[in-house]
């Protein structure tokens, strides 16, 4: 059977690049902004919220979250963005990517709101109160990413594809700058307005009462990007290929990707037929696990061994900093000064190492390739926290400098890297129908190695103990060569479009490693039988 060419698919993936592209990274970069900034931004005030909250006169030291509470606080947004993404990856596949898109927005909006409020002032009730909008508010955000990712991938054509699902992704590296900027604009207003002395001078008078508002304002200001960009995701017309595809309505799918790409697409009902009956399989079959089962395994364990070691960095650098000393030792500063010196360095760090890694995969994925991208990272990030983990007790106490640069490469090494690929081929690798839902799975299992950074690694960095700390590089180390080798699952994916990586256009098996030229010559050997 001669593999069906249909003209609305061959149009999005040989389009040239222009303004819609651009408007569709925004829109779509703007929400991984808001999903960044609501994430990180909670490292920046949860140490606040222990001195406001849990001091005890009785220990003589700053107030502090217990442990368990530190965790959740910590940990709980990303209990509801696993479940997030399982629920509106599935929804996105059922329903459409555009119907969906929208619902994750506004709860992204409401939850960041009523984060910064509270039912009663006991610590119990704010905590409490926190804790259940933050889960709602990553129920939100865990749509996002398979949404995000899917509706990029379908919209771009197939040269620059994983750029644009990069550069999606890099807004990412702006939001953690800016939750770093806005919390260490902040507390540098609050400062000057209410100084206070040094804990050590007076344990009740260095914090400051008004240090309450200062964590509500910074959570409330997540919502802000988001609504702003409310109208124009609504503005978006459905994907030409889930229309098409999945719908089954090759009029209206040439229509609206007609209208956007500003050129005139034939609608070819008869093809689509043809090609609807090559796929017609559903996720639990066994077609699909033959055909994309060995990929699954790969984006999922990928991503969820890459981000025990992401968001362990990102949620546990409060607790790194003091020993590389870009923050002074608590009872050495009042509340505020502590908040400001947390956001300065998560800001420096962010800067420095974590934003330049991102846009690098923009650049250079279409050049080196997901798979050699990936590699590199995993093994590069191996590798520099083995170097912290041997020589801990050298760095903090004799070389801080080379110790906070080994520390950024960490970050440089993970975006120009793993961070940005497994959230880029699983948006590749599967077929239209259930694109989303894989997309989903890959991230949920990353959200799954992230809650192990939260509530596992964050825990033998919270006293700042040397063993610990030690002990944590090390499992660190240990997951990103285990990453390094679960690479070998996925494929590459540059240079084909969609339909010919999934095997949706009757062409090879996408389990099949074989080049995009030794595909193309079997599938015209196919077509001339």
């Amino acid at each position: 059977m001669s593999s069906p060419n249909l003209a609305v698919l061959n149009a999005l993936d040989t389009a040239r690049t222009q303004w819609y592209h651009v408007t569709a990274i925004v829109i779509a970069g703007m929400g991984f902004f808001t999903d960044a900034y609501d994430l990180f931004c909670i490292s920046t005030i949860s140490k606040l919220l222990g001195r406001l909250y849990y001091y005890d006169p009785t220990t003589g030291a700053p107030g502090k979250l217990p442990v368990p509470v530190n965790n959740f606080v910590i940990g709980v947004a990303l209990v509801g963005t696993l479940s997030g993404q399982l629920v509106f990856g599935w929804l996105g596949d059922k329903l459409g990517r555009k119907k969906v898109y929208g619902i994750t927005l506004v709860l992204m909006v409401i939850c960041a709101i009523c984060s910064g409020l509270s039912f009663g002032s006991t610590a119990k009730s704010v905590i409490g109160t926190l804790c259940f909008f933050r889960f709602w508010l990553g129920f939100g955000i865990g749509g996002d990413y398979p949404l995000s990712a899917t509706i990029m991938s379908e919209y771009a054509n197939k040269k620059t594809r994983g750029a644009f699902i990069a550069a999606v992704f890099a807004m990412q590296g702006v939001g953690i700058i800016a939750a770093g900027l806005v919390s260490m604009t902040l507390s540098a207003l609050f400062l000057k307005m209410y100084p206070a002395p040094h804990f050590e001078d007076n344990h009740v008078l260095s914090t400051q009462p008004e240090a309450d508002f200062l964590w509500r304002i910074v959570l409330m200001l997540g919502a802000l990007p988001a609504l702003l960009t409310y109208y124009w995701r609504m503005k978006m017309p459905e994907t030409g290929r889930y229309t098409a595809l999945i719908k089954g309505n090759a009029k209206q799918a040439a229509a609206d990707m007609g209208r956007v790409l500003d050129i005139e697409i034939k609608a070819e009902d008869d093809k689509l037929a043809q090609f609807k009956s090559l796929n017609d399989y559903s996720l639990l079959s066994k077609e699909f696990f033959g055909r994309h089962g060995r990929h699954l395994l790969g984006t999922m364990s990928t991503w969820f061994l890459l981000d025990i070691a992401f968001y362990s960095q990102n949620l546990t650098q409060k607790d790194i900093f003091p020993a590389i000393g870009l923050v002074s030792p608590a009872t050495k500063i009042n509340a505020l000064r502590e908040v400001f010196e947390t956001s300065k360095a998560m800001f420096v760090i962010a800067m420095l190492g974590t934003f330049p890694g991102y846009w690098f995969t923009v650049f250079f994925i279409e050049k080196i390739g997901r798979f050699i991208i990936q590699l590199v990272g995993f093994f590069m990030m191996s590798v520099f926290m083995l170097m912290i983990g041997l020589k801990y007790d050298y760095l903090k106490s004799e070389n801080k400098r080379l110790f906070a640069i080994l520390y950024g490469l960490t970050f440089f090494f993970a975006n120009f890297g793993p961070n940005s690929t497994t959230f880029v081929l699983p948006a590749e690798l599967f077929p239209t129908r259930v694109r989303s839902t894989c997309h989903a799975l890959s991230a949920a299992a990353g959200k799954a190695g992230a809650m192990i950074g939260a509530f596992a690694i964050q825990g033998y960095t919270l006293d700042q103990k040397t063993d610990k700390i030690k002990k944590a590089m090390m499992i660190l180390a240990f997951t990103n060569m285990l990453g390094f080798f679960c690479t070998f699952l996925v494929t590459e994916t540059k240079g084909r479009s969609l339909e010919e990586i999934s095997g949706e256009d009757g062409g090879l098996d996408s389990g099949d490693n074989s080049t995009a030229t030794e595909m193309e010559n079997r599938n015209a050997n196919r077509s001339g039988l």
